[in-house]
């Protein structure tokens, strides 16, 4: 019963949308109503409640393991703990269409309420986001209903959820992702309904960008999130892979980060506002491709919700609507969107400018390789992939070109040129102590890699330009923008971090019987394989290897296992790690060979957990730059 009223209250969402739309077309057709705008905020916040009250009484469906649910009986157990139970919701298609639709209506309610009564935008706003929940849920109802029962009896047990989605980075990595991409769903509703408006003395900037600030912060908590999922839980070492889902995640990234420094250019000086405005609505035109690439099925990745592509061409169909119509708006509207103001040659302006130039095309390059193997398998029926070395020669041209600009832009000022004077003093000591501290790592490592020096020499410019220039505002008691200061700090940062891991760490591949020692290299001393252990865990049974070893003189235990659901049959591996300030040592173990013995992939990572270190800088500066006081 209580799925049914669940289900009857999200329809009852749908009619309460439809209802603002057709009584907002009606007034358009006559005469304004002074009632209009109340009356479609009080059908849309119960609307937005009727949603959360049916997802409530959804989760708890899960919670008390009701298996006459299709989807529940699926994808649940009734020996998770209650912490995975509700996490199992949005661990496949429907459910998480769902939890997508709970985001965007969250963020929707939250900011249309946040406006003024009497704001000349808050009405066209208002119908833009119904407009765009509307959709997703007939998507979700028409064709992903998460509500179908299982007739005539449900499951006893239930089928239980993908062993490796039975972790709490990964129970965690989808909401935080999908609280990036639907909160631009913001400032593309609000600059679509800045151009339907067509008063373009309206200040609008202010209005929006600490929500744009919010959404970025949390896309790059959940990609980061998903990075370390993958490198402590599938056994594969590493932390990115340049996987088409990866891709499309990355695609919305990249575009929020240039909608960012132009809005921020747009606010401060007037300036950019026609290429501000298109940004914002490419944000979310790509959140939307990258809904449809996840659960259409169309490509093969570990990330994919589903193998429906005929469901997956219905969102596609939507997608391509609101993509559409925004657009035709904003190509409506181009003639008018001139600013007030040109960038200023040499400003602040001009290099973010530059830098947005090559933002996008990194993100048209992604694109490309996500989609060039889809159009060549649908004309020849041929598969093709494109992976690492596409991307990273690509893109370690795009990172240095980038981190010259930033550093010139370091001192650079907002519509004003620079002096050459000036531009010589600002890149020379972080361009020489940049070669220096490159010339340093070539000598201690003796491994020469073009790429990967590219992104070292790229990181150290950055970091060096904004610590002199922290330096040198201390000392002359400037004003500094710590946020910014410390988001550039961590982006250099991880450009290093990654450079650095790709030249220095390195695999091992062991076969050893219980009881067997061997060293590997001067560096890896007595790698003892101790014991094998069989026990059983609360759903699943575990094989355990205890292995030491000596690494640089150092003793390090580790226990790598094997664990086999019973329920699903599946057999995941699970890492054993240990971490220290400079690098990973990480083990795995593999199959037993007819011989008795086992094989095991070791891997030293240096530099691993920077990486992750410098994407919490990023989003630190970025709370920083929402909560910012000018202090000396």
């Amino acid at each position: 019963m209580i799925g049914e009223i669940s289900h009857f209250l999200s329809l009852s969402a749908v009619l309460l949308l439809s209802l603002i739309l057709i009584f907002n077309l009606f007034f358009s057709l006559n005469k304004f109503h002074p009632n209009q705008l109340m009356l479609s905020m009080r059908l849309f916040n119960q609307a937005c409640w009727l949603v959360f009250i049916s997802f409530g009484m959804y989760v708890y469906l899960a919670i008390s393991d009701d298996f006459s649910i299709a989807y529940i009986a699926s994808h649940s157990n009734s020996q998770l703990p209650i912490f995975y139970k509700v996490t199992s919701i949005w661990s496949a298609h429907e459910g998480s269409m769902f939890l997508w639709i709970v985001f965007l209506t969250a963020w929707s309610i939250l900011f249309v309420n946040s406006l003024d009564k009497n704001h000349p935008l808050k009405k066209l706003t208002l119908l833009m986001l119904s407009l765009i929940i509307l959709g997703f849920l007939l998507f979700l109802l028409l064709t992903s209903n998460p509500f179908e029962r299982i007739l005539p009896f449900g499951a006893i047990e239930g089928a239980d959820i993908n062993p490796i989605l039975q972790d709490p980075a990964l129970a965690i990595h989808p909401p935080m992702l999908y609280l990036g991409y639907v909160g631009f769903v913001i400032s593309f509703s609000f600059i679509t309904a800045y151009l339907l408006k067509g008063d373009f003395e309206l200040q609008w900037e202010q209005d929006i960008k600490n929500w744009s600030f919010v959404a970025w912060i949390f896309l790059t908590i959940g990609i980061a999130l998903g990075s370390w999922w993958a490198y402590y839980e599938l056994g594969w070492g590493g932390y990115w892979f340049w996987d088409p889902v990866e891709n499309v995640a990355l695609m919305p990234w990249l575009a929020a980060t240039a909608f960012m420094h132009s809005l921020f250019a747009s606010s401060k000086s007037n300036v950019l506002k026609t290429w501000t405005m298109f940004l914002g609505i490419l944000i979310f035109v790509l959140s939307l491709f990258g809904a449809f690439i996840v659960r259409s099925g169309i490509i093969d990745s570990v990330h994919s919700f589903a193998t429906d592509p005929e469901r997956g061409l219905y969102l596609l169909s939507f997608s391509g609507l609101i993509t559409l119509l925004a657009l035709s708006i904003f190509a409506y509207r181009l003639p008018d969107l001139n600013s007030s103001k040109l960038v200023v040659s040499g400003s602040k302006e001009s290099f973010l400018s530059m830098n947005n130039i090559l933002m996008i095309t990194g993100i048209f390059s992604i694109f490309l390789g996500v989609t060039y193997p889809l159009i060549i398998e649908s004309m020849s029926g041929e598969k093709v992939s494109i992976g690492p070395p596409y991307y990273n020669t690509i893109f370690s041209p795009l990172i240095l070109i980038a981190a010259i600009f930033i550093m010139i832009s370091v001192d650079a000022l907002w519509q004003r040129s620079m002096s050459l004077k000036a531009l010589f003093i600002s890149v020379t000591a972080p361009t020489l102590l940049s070669l220096l501290f490159l010339y340093l790592i070539w000598r201690a490592t003796a491994v020469f890699s073009i790429l990967a020096y590219i992104g070292i020499f790229s990181g150290f410019l950055i970091l060096f330009s904004y610590l002199f220039r922290m330096i040198n505002n201390f000392f002359n008691k400037k004003y500094i923008n710590k946020g910014s200061a410390v988001a550039h700090i961590g982006l250099g940062l991880l450009f290093f971090a990654v450079s650095m891991n790709s030249i220095l760490s390195y695999e091992k591949n062991l076969n050893l019987a219980p009881g067997e020692s061997i060293s590997v290299n001067e560096s890896l001393q007595e790698f003892s394989f101790k014991d094998i252990r069989v026990f059983k865990a609360s759903n699943h049974d575990v094989i355990s290897a205890d292995i030491s070893f000596l690494h640089d003189g150092r003793e390090i235990s580790l226990s790598p296992q094997k664990r086999k659901y019973a329920t699903r049959g599946q057999i995941t591996s699970e890492s054993a790690i240990h971490t220290s300030v400079l690098k990973d040592s990480y083990l795995t173990i593999g199959d037993q060979l007819e011989n008795g013995s086992w094989t095991f992939s070791l891997k030293i990572n240096y530099f691993i957990k920077w990486i992750w270190f410098s994407a919490a800088l990023m989003v630190s500066g970025m709370l920083l730059t929402i909560f910012k006081k000018k202090v000396l």
